[in-house]
């Protein structure tokens, strides 16, 4: 099955665990929010697991997207709070199949500014919850 059409499955179904399989170890994730590239697949699995949960609601659909050898740019288009979110995925691929590049751009402003804050709740639960109880 093409990467692509890799990423699409674990989107629809939400398995967030196959994306151990679908990244590559020096993976590399260019969040909308975040100046830093995020490295390693642990830190990208982590932001893109969130996105599933913050960006994929009902509403989250591709519009198009675009195809090379070795990468894709898919536009989406989702809704959170009433604020209507468009952004582009932008994802390269090894020789083995793996992504090992994805970055996210997004618009308008409004739309950057509520990502950056329910990415960041999400990703602090997610990070309470993996921490050892006391």
């Amino acid at each position: 099955m093409h990467v692509i059409d890799q990423w699409h499955r674990l989107l629809e179904t939400g398995n967030v665990e196959g994306l151990n399989t679908l990244l590559a170890e020096d993976a590399v994730f260019h969040s909308p929010v975040v100046h830093s590239p995020q490295r390693g697949r642990a830190l990208t699995a982590a932001y893109l697991g969130a996105a599933f949960v913050v960006l994929g609601n009902d509403s989250f659909r591709y519009l198009r997207e675009i195809r090379g050898e070795q990468d894709a740019m898919l536009e989406f288009q989702t809704e959170i709070d009433g604020i209507v979110i468009n952004g582009v995925d932008i994802i390269h691929w090894n020789n083995r199949g793996e992504i090992d590049d994805f970055k996210v751009m997004l618009r308008p402003l409004k739309a950057v500014n509520l990502v950056h804050q329910k990415m960041a709740e999400m990703l602090s639960a997610m990070t309470a919850q993996d921490s050892p109880r006391v």
